[in-house]
């Protein structure tokens, strides 16, 4: 059985870091990936790496701030999130893609697991 628990999530200032974790079990994946939803909007993609980490992928509006990672020993997902902006504010989602690809998929319907969010909240 496939389990993604978020945590990390919280508030901070405008420029302000964060590092969300997301513990997997159950088994390795293709790829794994950060979603984003604000209130009111649709859930967004934010960074997707494969499983062994050979391709990342960002989203343009994090580029430069965000790094995506995983444990290489434990099964610990990772999105460290430097110089943090009100408009990153929303609920944060892992989620998981059983399928391996060459390049980390980057459509919220190309992922079959996901996590119940934690939710970052960055004020200016």
């Amino acid at each position: 059985q496939v389990q993604l628990v978020e945590s990390g999530g919280g508030s901070v200032q405008t420029g302000g870091s964060l590092r969300l974790s997301c513990e997997a079990s159950g088994r390795t994946f293709g790829s794994f990936a950060w979603f984003r939803q604000a209130p009111g909007k649709e859930r967004e993609f934010v960074a997707a790496s494969t499983w062994r980490l050979s391709a990342k992928n960002y989203a343009p509006s994090v580029k430069g701030r965000f790094t995506i990672s995983r444990d290489n020993v434990k099964l610990t997902l990772s999105l460290q999130m430097n110089n943090l902006k009100p408009e990153d504010t929303g609920l944060y989602f892992c989620a998981v893609a059983v399928a391996t690809t060459r390049l980390p998929p980057t459509g919220k319907h190309e992922y079959d697991y996901w996590g119940q969010g934690t939710q970052v909240t960055v004020s200016s």
